[in-house]
């Protein structure tokens, strides 16, 4: 595969052993290729499943440029002793294959550190190591389904709700690659290796973060507040228009004040059925609470209907209000590629290609 070479090449020099397939691993090796390391990527004789995936040879190139590809049949032994003789010199091993599988190949944890005594070998599975569901597989959708994620999307008394993309796979492979990069640190620092254990289901968690720590605290679920914003704001909420949609995140009292103002409702802020005491423009820093939230939605949303969702976007923009007009994928990813704010990437493997955000932030 090629691809541009950064000139942020922090993982020069540090070699990559990647049994991993299908996007959580591929994406957790991939942002170390980005950064310079060498990924050795090791595939079976028959292959990567993204290879044939529904999407085509494009998704498989997104997830996997800039790696070295090899081929391996782990049941042949010479085979299975050239994986090995690459695991003894490698400065990381990313498994994400079946829980099991490296290890009925002696490529586990144990005996790959007895070849290589400062490796960091980082395990990606739907479960984790330890516990009862350690040897199930899984995949983005059943690790949504198991932990909650699916109920928390959606109003109350609505069926389950999937992310709209493999939210779950995404974040498990960033946490490997941050796990990846924290064992590199400490190796230096003690010069050991490690085991790195990273799930799906943790990866799960940390993208619910703040839900997770109220459950676990609390023991209940978070309700199910459809598409109304995280602070709590009324004014936080996705709002129909005249033409399209409109995400709102006015959650402080100056976002609040400027939306009505924008919308001729600056009386509002003064109704003491809403705002018993006026909205709060003085005084701490604080997300705004309404006595009547659902007065004040009614109100807001019959001023907004009257709007286009483009003109309306531009108009609170402008007025300093969090706000976007509800895009489909190919809409936002046109403006991004007009005038991206960090460096897009052409890859290519096997006459597909790929256009990519690469690490996600830019480098000066």
């Amino acid at each position: 595969m090629t691809h541009s070479t950064p000139d942020f090449r922090p993982l020069d020099g540090v070699t990559v052993l990647d049994f991993s397939h299908v996007i959580a691993g591929p994406f957790a090796s991939f942002h170390l290729a980005r950064l310079g390391a060498t990924v050795i990527k090791v595939e079976g004789a028959e292959g990567d499943v993204m290879r044939s995936g529904a999407r085509g040879q494009q998704a498989y190139a997104a997830l996997n440029a800039g790696k070295r590809e090899i081929r391996l049949d782990l049941r042949d032994a010479p085979q299975l002793q050239a994986a090995r003789d690459l695991a003894a010199t490698a400065d990381i091993l990313l498994d994400n294959l079946r829980p099991g599988v490296l290890d009925r190949f002696g490529l586990g944890y144990a005996p790959v550190k007895a070849l290589n005594p400062r490796i960091v070998y980082c395990s990606v599975s739907g479960f984790g190591r330890k516990g009862a569901w350690a040897d199930r597989p899984a995949y983005d959708h059943v690790i949504q389904a198991m932990t909650g994620m699916m109920m928390l999307a959606g109003s109350e008394n609505d069926p389950p709700i999937k992310v709209g993309f493999p939210a779950v796979d995404a974040v498990a492979g960033l946490l490997a690659a941050f796990a990846m990069l924290a064992g590199l640190r400490e190796r230096e620092r003690t010069g050991h290796g490690m085991l790195l254990d990273v799930s799906m289901i943790g990866a799960a968690m940390q993208l619910m973060y703040p839900f997770t720590c109220d459950t676990l605290t609390n023991g209940a679920s978070p309700p199910r507040l459809g598409n109304q914003g995280y602070s709590g704001s009324p004014a936080a909420d996705l709002f129909e228009c005249r033409e399209g949609w409109i995400a709102i995140g006015a959650n402080k009292p100056r976002h609040v004040m400027s939306l009505l103002d924008s919308l001729g409702l600056a009386a509002l802020a003064a109704d003491p059925a809403i705002f018993p005491n006026g909205l709060p423009l003085d005084g701490p820093a604080s997300f705004v609470r309404a006595a009547d939230p659902a007065r004040f939605k009614q109100v807001v949303a019959a001023a907004i209907r009257q709007w286009p969702a483009e003109e309306l976007e531009a108009v609170l923009a402008a007025a300093q209000v969090p706000v976007a007009r509800v895009r489909r994928l190919h809409e936002f990813a046109a403006a991004f590629k007009a005038d991206p704010p960090f460096d897009l990437l052409t890859l290519g493997e096997e006459g597909a290609t790929a256009l990519s955000p690469g690490l996600g932030f830019a480098v000066s």
